[in-house]
């Protein structure tokens, strides 16, 4: 039988106080700026990818977002990351937290840059002068493409405080790839990104699919993309006609210019004669077996960043986090390591660098944010990135980069990999 018990005062009802109402009832100011709002609340990389989802016609996006063939290089790439179980040390002192790092004699603030990205002022028109402004706010490397849509001068003299990167397609005229290296270093640059995985073009499936050119073609399709999205659009028409700042203003599909302007015959001879020309730091991008790394680095690499190219190319290449730590193992801890390829989240910059990396970079994700509003939203994904990544260390009971190892992370086996295919 069951007890009577008086009713605690707590629960008896009442009108509430006008005063307890006051403190519930905070509405958000209005303000105009959407992008600003918008911006504020997203949480994660993926939430700037659903805005940048909206904002972007499909043609651009689709860039930014497949991947070669069947897209599983980047789905497994992905997978790679969710896959890593954390091992928390407790009992730590964390108060202070540190992500800073150095890189080729230069320190950052953490362990990511901005990887080079084409197209991107096609994006959204701010483009590399949103990326490289950002990287610079932030105190990060920013890595301007070959098939960038700013030139190597004016990213220059808008971000002359950033740690600015120069990355490097061979071409078949090589007095011109000559020309850009030369103009790389009286610009201002100091590290070159040599990309090698890059002898023909993948099979990028959803840019056949859409027809995708720089600059854009107008078709009853895009236009009818375009209309509700009249941002990009205004944007677009309203400000320089878009290019490849390297290329001599070419135009055509992604496939079209690899094929008729890289040089398939390029060998590891190659990376000699860059060598002999270039006085700065020689990373070598796009090493996906342990030998291959070996190899640049016989041939004057100064460092090497572990890739496959976002999955863009060869399809069901190697997933670069599983070839890390092999690749560390095999060279030592002296060689400088970088890593891409599927990160979309500060713990998964905390898992390469505890496999062995000593940075890593972004691409999908930086364009994203550069999507979903300019410069702002590259910032706010860099600011997430870094939100998570201390969490993340702080979590597993790291002080430092330093302090992060092997034992940080353990490999498990997903069982919903297939909710995972974005």
């Amino acid at each position: 039988m069951a007890t009577s018990r008086p009713t605690p005062s707590a629960l008896k009802r009442r009108f509430p106080p006008v005063k307890d109402l006051k403190e519930l009832m905070k509405f958000e100011k209005p303000t105009l700026d959407i992008t600003g709002r918008k911006l504020a609340k997203a949480t994660s990389v993926w939430e700037l990818r659903q805005i940048a989802k909206r904002r972007t016609p499909k043609a651009p996006f689709d860039y930014v977002d497949g991947a070669a063939e069947n897209e599983i290089s980047l789905h497994r790439a992905r997978m790679a990351y969710r896959d890593l179980e954390f091992n928390p040390g407790v009992l730590r002192d964390v108060t202070d937290a540190d992500l800073s790092t150095e890189i080729f004699g230069t320190e950052i603030s953490m362990p990511v840059g901005l990887a080079p990205t084409g197209f991107t002022r096609m994006m959204q028109t701010e483009g590399e002068y949103a990326g490289s402004a950002a990287a610079a706010d932030k105190g990060i490397p920013f890595c301007l493409s070959t098939m960038g849509t700013a030139s190597l001068e004016d990213v220059a003299t808008h971000a002359p405080d950033g740690d600015n990167w120069f990355q490097l397609y061979l071409w078949k005229d090589r007095e011109a790839s000559k020309d850009l290296v030369q103009r790389a270093w009286a610009a201002g640059y100091r590290n070159l990104i040599v990309t090698v995985d890059t002898a023909i073009a993948g099979a990028r499936l959803r840019d056949t699919r859409n027809g995708f050119s720089i600059p854009p073609q107008l078709t009853w399709k895009t236009v009818l993309d375009a209309s509700y999205r009249p941002a990009w659009w205004f944007n677009f028409l309203t400000t320089e006609q878009l290019s490849f700042a390297s290329l001599s203003r070419s135009s055509g599909t992604v496939a079209e210019l690899v094929n008729r302007m890289f040089d398939p015959a390029l060998t590891f001879e190659d990376i000699d004669w860059i060598r002999d020309m270039w006085p700065g730091n020689l990373i070598a991008k796009g090493l996906q077996t342990v030998d291959d790394s070996r190899r640049v680095l016989d041939h004057g690499a100064d460092g090497i960043i572990l890739s496959n190219h976002g999955g863009r190319q060869l399809d069901r290449a190697p997933v670069p986090l599983h070839l890390l730590p092999k690749v560390r193992e095999a060279l030592g801890e002296d060689v400088t390591i970088g890593v891409d390829t599927g990160i979309m989240d500060g713990a998964d910059i905390i898992a390469a660098v505890a496999l062995g990396a000593d940075f890593t970079l972004v691409g999908r994700a930086y364009m994203y944010g550069l999507m979903a509003g300019g410069q702002r939203g590259v910032a706010r994904m860099l600011d997430i990135l870094e939100e998570q990544a201390t969490r993340t260390m702080r979590l597993c009971g790291v002080n430092s980069i330093d302090e992060l190892t092997p034992d940080h992370v353990t490999a498990t086996t997903s069982q919903a990999a297939s909710g995972y295919w974005i």
